[in-house]
């Protein structure tokens, strides 16, 4: 019986240290000395969602400290993310929540945003939170070009200027396409054209020509592309070079010329 009894009581000390442990190693008694910020979730997975939706999910944290906890801000890395506190400062024992708002218009495909609660947490001074989801978006036209800014360099400011920009449609339905600006005009071949057609993954180049400059100097242009896909309706062109007069590239021609022949 005596040999039973102690096995009994070895039981039940390794079952009082185990549980002894685990309790120590809870946050609600694993409190320090100052503010100490506990997240109940660091991250969150919306799963699947509907191109447009805005979606929400609220983080609870715990200040297990014993100290005053001071939520100075919380930072979010992308405008399409907001975040609303329920106050900024946590007495010791205190809980708080932080309400996400993900704003998915504009996104696809699987993505992930990083908010930061700052406080004055001398351990997590930027306690980070993830939010993630697959957005999905029903089939659609998507427009692509092969470039964005164009430098045309120097050029004669009498002759009309001219540049190729490669579209295609990447989705799955017609992509049509317009120019917006007041004095370019768009080309497909020898033709003029007001709007460019293209069938799912289907792929032109266009040229876009602008009209001789009525000064010399540097040029800043902006050029709109206008579609139908719905994530990417505007897209800009950059174009920038440099007009001269006739006599000015003479004259910097001679300037080079002779440059030249000094260093023969």
């Amino acid at each position: 019986m005596t040999g039973k009894k102690s096995s009994w009581l070895k039981k039940l000390s390794l079952i009082a240290l185990v549980l002894a442990w685990g309790g120590l190693s809870s946050p609600a008694l694993a409190a320090k000395k100052g503010p100490r910020l506990f997240l109940q979730e660091k991250s969150y997975d919306f799963g699947e969602v509907q191109e447009g939706k805005v979606v929400t999910h609220v983080f609870i944290f715990k200040n297990i400290g014993d100290e005053t906890l001071v939520i100075n801000r919380v930072r979010t890395t992308c405008g399409c993310t907001a975040a609303l506190l329920s106050q900024k400062q946590l007495q010791p024992g205190e809980q708080g929540k932080v309400e996400v708002k993900f704003n998915t218009r504009g996104y696809e495909g699987r993505l992930s945003r990083y908010l930061y609660l700052e406080s004055n947490d001398p351990q997590n001074p930027k306690a980070q939170i993830t939010i993630k989801a697959t957005i999905k978006v029903p089939p659609r036209p998507r427009i692509d070009v092969n470039r964005f800014s164009f430098d045309l360099g120097l050029f004669l400011q009498e002759e009309p200027l001219s540049f190729p920009v490669k579209i295609r449609n990447r989705g799955e339905k017609v992509l049509e396409v317009t120019v917006n600006h007041k004095e370019a005009t768009v080309w497909l071949n020898t033709a003029q054209i007001t709007t460019l057609t293209l069938k799912p993954k289907q792929e032109k180049e266009i040229i876009i020509k602008l009209p001789p400059r009525q000064r010399p100097g540097l040029i800043r242009e902006y050029i709109i592309l206008r579609s139908n896909d719905p994530i990417r309706r505007n897209l800009s062109l950059y174009v920038s070079g440099y007009a001269l007069t006739r006599k000015q590239l003479q004259q910097l021609f001679q300037k080079y010329k002779n440059i030249i022949k000094m260093n023969q």
